[in-house]
């Protein structure tokens, strides 16, 4: 009874996110009818203490990720930035190239250490032009945006900084280097299936005779291509907040000390900041703050009488997209809190091979909690020390554990609920309805081709 409460939750949170109700409304409202048919006494204190507490330390923690990066990919559209990277691309490319133009940008920048939000951010308006100009249905900007920044360089690419690769290098004592042979033959295949779908898709749909359309939500402003700025200035403050965020990530740990005790003044209570735990969030506030300005100078005339309104706009956008993924975090948690959450962890834990294991294990929990991290976060401190003695038992390298860790998260946790999904459909003025079928193409793609991975493992036992 305990597992159905939670699959019912599940069902009906799935359920209202595509059908296009708001996930704020409704996340807690499905996390505590869960908690109401378990034990309807404890309702108010895990809704206080356990729901709002988890979604209190996300918007703490990666608003102003949220807030810089709506505010970057603003300052890039309303500059013109945007229209002169898709003139030049369309120039350099052609029309029929516009998919795998977005895909291998947004590779670049999330392989290169820009955070996923921040990345939806600036492409939205490149891509929207970029689609518009090409004549391919808007629908499919969403699943593109996913294919180049959350699939093969989240999770395959060996040395990706992105916190998937990460958590397995504390369970396991690998790096984020860990079977790189296996992440590369992984990402080859997430790619090519996914460009293969993508380019099948956008055929399909544009015999049926369905172009960018009309009437969407949430549209970049149109600059005519007449007077646009030169391609390598539109471009450059893309790469700056790469090459900004790898520096202070070096950078910080060397101004400031591992610790530090800071008092105001008699009347504020002292705190203590670790500098391990907000290293990543500084570096790249910082980097984003700096791009922004960079983009005000350049382009100062052209973004003067815009950038009241269109910041308005942007901090709007980045409210909803935060208080969105927020919700989804606060409920993942009082999920993972369930009983019927253990009754379903322990049943996985007797697959018999420990790389099936794994995988099986990490996909259904990130698919449970609607969360890469959080799904393998639960998954490997509750069984890393079952996997580590299948494998060891089994003589499979940890490099391979790591690996298989890593791209199962990426998997089944892309289902209608989770926050990313839905911070993409927001950013983009898309609906479940509209978009979430073709992003689903990608999710089944990915999650074969983490267990393609393993039988390559077995078949070759390269690593």
């Amino acid at each position: 009874m305990t597992v159905l409460i939670c699959f019912a939750s599940l069902a009906l949170l799935m359920f209202v996110a595509y059908r296009g109700f708001s996930v704020i409304l409704f996340a807690p409202i499905a996390a505590l009818a869960a908690v109401l048919l378990t034990d309807p006494h404890d309702i108010l204190p895990v809704y206080s203490g356990l729901f709002m507490h988890k979604m209190v330390f996300f918007v703490e923690n990666y608003f102003p990720i949220f807030l810089l990066g709506a505010v970057f990919g603003k300052v890039i559209e309303i500059s013109g930035f945007a229209q002169s990277i898709v003139a030049a691309v369309v120039r350099v490319v052609g029309k029929k190239k516009a998919i795998l133009s977005i895909v291998i940008v947004g590779a670049l920048l999330t392989y290169g250490g820009v955070s996923l939000f921040v990345v939806v951010f600036a492409l939205y308006p490149f891509s929207a032009e970029m689609f518009r100009a090409c004549g391919i249905p808007k629908r499919l900007i969403p699943a593109t945006l996913i294919l180049g920044g959350a699939t093969f360089t989240m999770d395959c690419l060996p040395g990706t900084p992105a916190i998937q690769n990460i958590i397995p290098t504390t369970f396991f004592h690998t790096t984020s280097y860990a079977a790189p042979i296996l992440g590369l033959i992984g990402a080859v295949l997430i790619f090519t299936g996914g460009m293969i779908y993508l380019e099948w898709r956008c055929r399909k749909l544009q015999a049926q005779g369905e172009d960018y359309g009309t009437g969407h939500i949430n549209e970049p402003e149109h600059i005519p291509d007449s007077g646009l700025v030169n391609p390598w200035l539109a471009i450059s403050p893309l790469f700056l907040v790469g090459i900004l965020n790898f520096l202070f990530t070096k950078l910080i740990p060397i101004w400031y000390p591992p610790s530090i005790d800071v008092k105001m003044n008699s009347l504020t209570p002292a705190f203590n900041i670790k500098i391990a735990s907000v290293l990543g969030v500084w570096s790249v506030e910082a980097a984003l703050s700096i791009a922004i300005l960079f983009v005000c100078i350049t382009a100062f005339k052209t973004i003067n009488t815009k950038f009241a309104d269109g910041s308005k706009a942007a901090i709007g956008g980045a409210l909803l997209a935060t208080m969105n993924t927020a919700s989804e975090y606060g409920y993942g948690s009082v999920i993972a809190a369930l009983p019927g959450f253990l009754v379903i962890r322990d049943a996985l834990s007797h697959i018999p091979n420990p790389l099936i294991n794994e995988a099986v294990t990490i996909n259904v929990l990130a698919g449970v909690t609607g969360s890469a991290s959080g799904g393998m976060g639960i998954a490997l401190a509750a069984m890393a020390d079952h996997f580590i003695a299948a494998a060891n038992a089994s003589g499979i390298p940890l490099e391979v554990l790591h690996r298989v860790a890593a791209m199962s998260s990426g998997g089944m946790d892309s289902l209608p609920h989770n926050g990313a999904v839905i911070t993409f459909l927001a950013i983009c003025g898309l609906t479940h309805k509209q978009s979430y079928p073709d992003i689903f193409g990608l999710v089944i793609i990915k999650t074969m081709v983490a267990f393609l991975v393993i039988g390559v493992y077995y078949a070759t036992h390269l690593v």
